[in-house]
């Protein structure tokens, strides 16, 4: 099989709300913004905010589609998890460190750092 993933969305109920929670968590810009889907170029992976309910559809919030953000320190991760609803405390799991948060719209977002030891 030869295929590749370079994308991915998450549902949104507030744009805006959105847009500033990941420019802070990402440290970045937006790089495409309209009301109904917004786009982060994160290392040419697109990570997309869709606003669900401007085109009358449903969606069920929680850990069913869970994007997983990697940092190259736990220092790292740590200071992205200050502030933000812990869903999934910091854990050992084999070589690296993992969290999940809950984002601004009821999204769960894992984060993960390689121990070093």
């Amino acid at each position: 099989m030869n295929c590749k993933i370079t994308s991915l969305y998450i549902c949104v109920k507030d744009m805006e709300r959105a847009v500033r929670f990941y420019e802070d968590f990402f440290a970045c810009p937006v790089t495409e913004r309209d009301e109904i889907y917004s786009v982060f170029d994160i290392g040419g992976f697109r990570y997309g905010l869709f606003a669900y309910q401007k085109m009358n559809e449903e969606h069920v919030f929680g850990s069913n589609c869970l994007p997983s953000v990697s940092f190259e320190s736990v220092d790292e991760l740590k200071a992205k998890l200050v502030g933000k609803e812990i869903c999934f405390s910091l854990t050992r799991i084999k070589n690296n460190w993992v969290a999940e948060f809950v984002d601004s719209e009821g999204n769960h977002v894992e984060v993960t750092a390689p121990v070093k030891e």
